[in-house]
């Protein structure tokens, strides 16, 4: 696929949480990460305002177990409370995504460099990413290494197929889809072979308006050209 990057993903814990478990102040992970999980870590890999990644799938290379643990989280008016979070344990996925052009941005048209953009997807890949790697939550850190997605030996791939249900698929953000508001998206996951493979926001059925927002103000001035930063990556002669 045109635009692509694979890279595998692991960590001691991840915390995908179910919003249906926040209500009493308890966190539960779902039991495989979210696109919107996987779209934040592929863009503290790589991300400019210029692009939007698209996570195409991901496979589930470890068995799913889960470990809960007594948290005392600070409360808004202060002080602490004891709470239980249940963590997914011992995790690692691969990820195929891509990007394309982000089309409610013609202010970046002059950042519209495909081949600069996607060497430096790479490149930042192989570095373990350019900001610190989260699975699902700070306290759950990540790693990044770049992969073949069909290398290896997962823990369902003889498993013909799970349903997980509705989980929530993502967020629309106004940078993304030119309204000024946000929307929250469901869908029905199914693991086949331990492949997720998942759909285009733009194809999620059930979507539900849950605020209100604007773009975020990129420019020149506040923000690093590709051409700067590919010339900054890759020394003079290097192959890219």
């Amino acid at each position: 696929m045109r635009n692509q990057i694979e890279f595998e993903v692991s960590g001691k814990y991840a915390l995908f949480t179910d919003p249906l478990t926040k209500i009493g102040g308890e966190k539960f992970s779902y039991q495989v990460p979210t696109y919107q999980a996987l779209k934040g870590i592929v863009e503290s890999i790589y991300w400019k305002p210029t692009i939007i990644w698209y996570i195409h799938e991901v496979r589930i290379m470890n068995v799913i177990q889960t470990e809960s643990k007594g948290i005392r989280p600070i409360e808004y008016n202060g002080g602490n409370t004891l709470a239980y979070y249940t963590y997914l344990k011992d995790v690692k996925y691969r990820v195929r995504a891509y990007f394309d052009f982000n089309p409610h941005r013609e202010d970046l048209v002059y950042d519209r460099n495909e081949h600069k953009h996607h060497n430096i997807a790479k490149r930042s890949a192989q570095a373990g990413g350019r900001r610190d790697i989260f699975l699902g939550t700070r306290e759950c850190q990540g790693y990044v290494e770049p992969c073949d997605f069909n290398e290896g030996k997962g823990f369902y791939d003889e498993v013909p197929e799970v349903d997980f249900g509705h989980m929530v698929h993502g967020i629309s953000y106004p940078d993304e889809t030119g309204r000024p508001e946000r929307e929250t998206r469901l869908w029905p996951v199914k693991m086949e072979r331990g492949i997720i493979r998942f759909i285009r926001p733009e194809k999620c059925e059930l979507t539900r308006k849950t605020g209100e927002g604007v773009a975020k103000a990129f420019s020149s001035e506040n923000m690093e050209s590709v051409d700067h930063l590919h010339e900054e990556l890759f020394a003079e002669g290097e192959k890219a």
